[in-house]
């Protein structure tokens, strides 16, 4: 997510742009930018449903051909969300059909053909911000996402917390100390003693007999 905006107004209407085409958002952000809007890009479908939801900007444009969430099913996320979402998606000629039918299912209030330039964009501006249709896909939103919304979205975040912990550092192993083995008790003195005592008992023993 990132946040691009000009403008010192904080009461500035935002807009979240979604495309991985660096070029587009680049042109989307200069259109935007002369209008006086806050701007917010992202990337990916997924990103930019959690984005939504945390900032309910007053427009979304979304290209259709996204990473990890395609443009359609985020599209539907954000309104189940929030039912007045104003959605635009962006699509090249060749997907127009599949544009067409997005726009129906998800209720967005236009599409427009890429790449989306400030000609297009005013061209067709009244109609962005027209009425917001109803979004008659939200009805099979459940078959496409059996799971509960929430759900997925706290099992995604039991997954960050995983691959977070996974890159963590292990701790460094702790130095090896050496220990010298305790000197070994020197016993040859005592031998020597023992032996000379023996010695002595068998000599005045010799000496007592000979007497």
């Amino acid at each position: 997510m990132v946040r691009v905006s000009e403008t010192d107004d904080p009461d500035a209407q935002l807009v979240l742009i979604v495309d991985n085409n660096p070029m587009a958002t680049m042109r989307l952000t200069q259109v935007f930018t002369q209008k006086g809007w806050r701007i917010e890009l992202c990337e990916d479908g997924d990103m930019a449903v959690d984005t939504y939801v945390q900032l309910a900007p007053d427009m979304a444009l979304l290209a259709l051909d996204l990473p990890t969430m395609d443009g359609h099913t985020a599209a539907l996320e954000m309104r189940e969300s929030d039912p007045d979402a104003r959605i635009v998606f962006m699509a090249p000629r060749h997907q127009r059909q599949l544009a067409a039918d997005a726009t129906y299912s998800a209720g967005a209030v236009a599409w427009l053909e890429k790449p989306v330039t400030q000609g297009i964009i005013d061209d067709n501006w009244d109609m962005i911000m027209g009425d917001i249709p109803e979004a008659p896909g939200l009805d099979d939103l459940d078959e496409l996402y059996p799971e509960d919304v929430d759900e997925i979205r706290a099992k995604r975040d039991d997954e960050e917390v995983v691959e977070v912990i996974a890159a963590m550092p292990l701790p460094a192993p702790l130095p090896v100390v050496e220990v010298e083995p305790a000197p070994k008790k020197k016993r040859g003195k005592l031998k020597l003693l023992i032996l000379l005592i023996l010695l002595g008992a068998i000599g005045a023993a010799a000496a007592y007999f000979l007497l």
